[in-house]
């Protein structure tokens, strides 16, 4: 019962709404020891912990950060942490894409602050509707909106997007084209969590002939939840995966 508890889209429709109504929502704060701004209507990463543990899944929660190259689309950017953080850390090209234009320009302008805005580039896209046919990354990262919503709801707001994705329709287009999108090599990378419908992402990856691995994992206490946060790979089946299955 609890875990269906926290699947629950209406309680994550709550969320959302708490977090654009809150008196005390900031318009800076502080992450992982940079400060950030806050455009209105953009998802706040203050308000969850999933944020920080997407930069510590992928090793950029240290001042430093891990150094690395090449390309990156950060799919769902919101502020644009991840993003700017990432082309801070050493890549040379980050794309941050959100449907919310006001997302976009947030990261453009936490971009601007921190002086990597020829690094990065925000671009409002639905998905890869917004992205060049022709560009390719090393590196495709997407915390989703992983809470499973009916495939009738019609969101009353974008913000609401970065919380639920009915019928799970936004993930079977990200399984379908994320591949197809990458430089020989690279990596499509997805941040699911226990609040989401894992029999149901697992079902769409098999019809979409996707297989999915488990790279890391982390379990923290949300409210009164245990929930796991879980990182994973998606690469091409070399054979027909019906249902898929996670490989850890």
């Amino acid at each position: 019962m609890r875990m269906l508890e926290t699947r629950d889209y209406r309680l994550s429709l709550e969320r959302s709404r708490a977090a654009l109504t809150r008196k005390d929502r900031p318009s800076t704060f502080p992450m992982c020891g940079r400060e950030w701004e806050l455009l209105p209507e953009v998802f706040a990463p203050i308000y969850s912990p999933a944020t920080r543990i997407a930069l510590e899944f992928l090793g950029l929660d240290e001042w430093v950060g891990v150094p690395r190259t090449g390309s990156m689309l950060e799919m769902g950017c919101g502020t644009g942490i991840i993003a700017v953080t990432s082309a801070l850390a050493g890549c040379d090209r980050v794309v941050a894409a959100d449907i919310h234009p006001a997302a976009a320009l947030n990261a453009s302008v936490n971009a601007a602050r921190h002086g990597v805005l020829d690094r990065v580039r925000g671009v409002r896209s639905d998905l890869f509707d917004g992205i060049d046919g022709n560009e390719r990354f090393d590196t495709i990262f997407w915390h989703s909106n992983f809470v499973l919503a009916p495939a009738d709801y019609r969101p009353r707001t974008l913000h609401e997007i970065a919380y639920v994705d009915p019928g799970y329709a936004a993930h079977r287009r990200f399984l379908a084209e994320a591949t197809d999108r990458l430089t020989p090599g690279g990596s499509v990378l997805l941040h699911f969590s226990t609040r989401g419908d894992v029999a149901a992402l697992l079902r769409i990856a098999g019809e979409e002939n996707r297989r999915l691995r488990v790279l890391k994992s982390a379990v923290r206490h949300e409210g009164e939840h245990e929930v796991e946060h879980l990182l994973i790979e998606v690469t091409p089946a070399e054979v027909p995966v019906r249902p898929a299955v996670f490989v850890r």
